[in-house]
C-alpha cells in the first residue's frame, strides 16, 4: 500500500433474492413491534478508564423486533441506525445463514459476492486469511470461523476452526508463562475487505453460534507506553474511524482530507511472510513482504486506490479507513495509534446468540485473545463487495480541514 475496478457481478440467485424479497416485505397482522435503541440502550467499554464521552454516539442494543424477519420500514430504521452509532447489538436471535445473507444483502442489494470472492479464501493458501475462514456449503457468502473442531454444522461434516493468534504473526508475542496469566493481544486492527479488485463492504454481520464463557483476559500493547486493556474472552474489539480523525492535531487532519492510499495487488498474500507490530496495527518494516512477482497472477486495472477519509452516507462525517499493513507505514502508525488507545476501544462481551452488525466502511476491528483446546468456539460472519466504492472528502470538507 501506497501512500499518495469494480468486480464483475454474479449471475443473480433467484434462491437467495426471493428470500431477500420475503425478508424485506414481510408483513405482520400482529402490533408492529416498536425499535427500541436510545442513550439506555449504548453498548459501552466496562472499563473505568474509558472515555465515556467517545462513545455517547458509538453503539446501540436494538431491542423489540427480529433482526431475520424485518419489515420494509423497520429495516429502513435500522440501516439509519446503523450509519449513525457505527455498531448495533442484537442479543439473544435466532439466525440461519440464509436470513443472515439476506440482511447483510439488504444494505447493498445488488451485491451477490463475499467481500474476498465466493469460494476464494481457501483457494488462495499463501493469504493470511486462509486457516481462519470455512464456507458454509448452501449459503457461500457466510462464512464460519471460530476455535476447535466442530461437527456436522450447517453442511459441514467436520470443520477444524483456528482462531487468529498474534503468537503466529506478531513480530513478538506474549510469553507463554503469562499467556497462562490471561495477557493476550489484539491480533490485526482492519476492515473487512478484499482491497484488490473488489470493493469494500459496507457492512458486516457476525453471529455468535457457540460461544465460550471463562475468565477476562488483558491486552498488552508492549509498545513502550504501559497500555494494557481489560478484554473478555474472545472479544471483537472495535474502534470508530469518525474519533480516529476526530482526536488527529490540524496538521495530519489537513494531510488526511487531502490523500488517497494505493493498495499492492493480493494485499493479504503480499503481507503474508511479515510480521505484525505489537499492538496489531501494521507490519514490522523488515522488507519480508512479497515482490510483485512472486505474487500470483494480478492486473494494474484491478489495484485499489482509496482515499484516507470515507463519508459516511448518513451523517456525512469522515472516518479514518485505512488498512494499517502499508509501505508509509510510519505515517499511518503515528495518525492511527491515537485512535487505540485503551480508553477508545469498545470490546464487545459476546454472549450465545449474539448478532453484531457493523458499519465496514466507518470502523476498524480487531480480533483478540486465545482459547483452550476444550473451548470450542463457532461464529457466523458475512460481509458483501460492494456494488460500489467508498466516497471521499468532497470540496467543502478539504476546504474546512486543509
Amino acid at each position: 500500500m501506497a501512500l499518495s475496478s469494480q468486480s464483475r457481478a454474479a449471475a443473480p440467485s433467484t434462491s437467495y433474492n426471493s428470500h431477500l424479497e420475503k425478508y424485506l416485505n414481510t408483513a405482520s397482522t400482529e402490533r408492529i413491534p416498536r425499535v427500541r435503541y436510545g442513550h439506555r440502550n449504548r453498548i459501552s467499554p466496562s472499563s473505568a478508564s474509558a472515555d465515556v464521552s467517545r462513545f455517547a454516539d458509538f453503539g446501540r442494543e436494538v431491542k423489540g423486533i427480529d433482526p431475520g424477519n424485518l419489515s420494509s420500514e423497520h429495516f429502513k430504521e435500522i440501516e439509519h441506525l446503523l450509519y449513525k452509532y457505527g455498531a448495533l447489538l442484537f442479543r439473544n436471535v435466532d439466525l440461519s445463514p440464509e436470513q443472515q445473507y439476506a440482511l447483510t444483502k439488504a444494505f447493498d442489494p445488488t451485491c451477490e459476492n463475499y467481500g474476498h470472492g465466493n469460494n476464494k479464501t481457501e483457494n488462495t493458501k499463501n493469504s493470511i486469511l486462509h486457516p481462519h475462514l470455512k464456507t458454509i456449503p448452501r449459503v457461500p457468502q457466510v462464512q464460519l470461523i471460530g476455535s476447535g473442531k466442530v461437527y456436522d454444522h450447517e453442511g459441514l461434516a467436520e470443520a477444524t476452526l483456528k482462531h487468529p493468534s498474534h503468537t503466529t504473526f506478531h513480530k513478538t508475542r506474549v510469553s507463554e508463562e503469562d499467556e497462562a496469566l490471561g495477557f493476550t493481544r489484539f491480533y490485526r486492527w482492519h476492515m473487512d475487505a478484499a482491497l484488490y479488485d473488489l470493493s469494500p463492504p459496507k457492512v458486516t454481520t457476525l453471529y455468535g453460534v457457540s460461544v465460550p464463557q471463562g475468565p477476562r483476559q488483558r491486552v498488552r500493547y508492549d509498545d513502550g507506553t504501559g497500555d494494557e486493556l481489560e478484554v473478555p474472552l474472545g472479544t471483537t474489539a472495535f474502534v470508530d474511524g469518525k474519533t480516529m480523525f476526530d482526536i488527529l492535531p490540524p496538521e495530519l487532519k489537513s494531510l488526511a482530507v487531502r490523500s488517497k492510499v494505493k493498495y499492492a495487488p493480493h494485499p493479504y498474500v503480499w503481507m503474508a511472510p511479515a510480521h505484525a507490530l505489537s499492538t496489531g496495527l501494521g507490519i514490522e518494516s523488515e522488507g519480508l513482504e512479497m515482490s510483485l512477482n512472486e505474487l500470483p497472477p494480478w492486473e494494474e486495472s484491478k489495484i485499489k486506490t482509496f482515499p484516507i477519509l470515507w463519508k459516511n452516507p448518513v451523517t456525512k462525517q469522515l472516518h479514518f479507513q485505512v488498512h494499517p499493513c502499508g509501505v508509509l507505514r510510519g505515517l499511518l502508525y503515528k495518525m492511527q495509534r491515537p485512535a487505540i488507545a485503551p480508553k477508545l476501544v469498545y470490546p464487545h462481551d459476546w454472549h450465545e446468540k449474539d448478532l453484531m452488525v457493523f458499519h465496514n466502511r466507518g470502523v476498524l476491528h480487531s480480533v483478540v485473545g486465545a482459547f483452550t483446546k476444550e473451548q470450542v468456539r463457532a461464529f457466523h460472519q458475512c460481509n458483501l463487495a460492494a456494488s460500489d466504492d467508498p466516497v471521499g472528502p468532497d470540496a467543502e470538507d478539504v476546504k474546512k480541514w486543509s
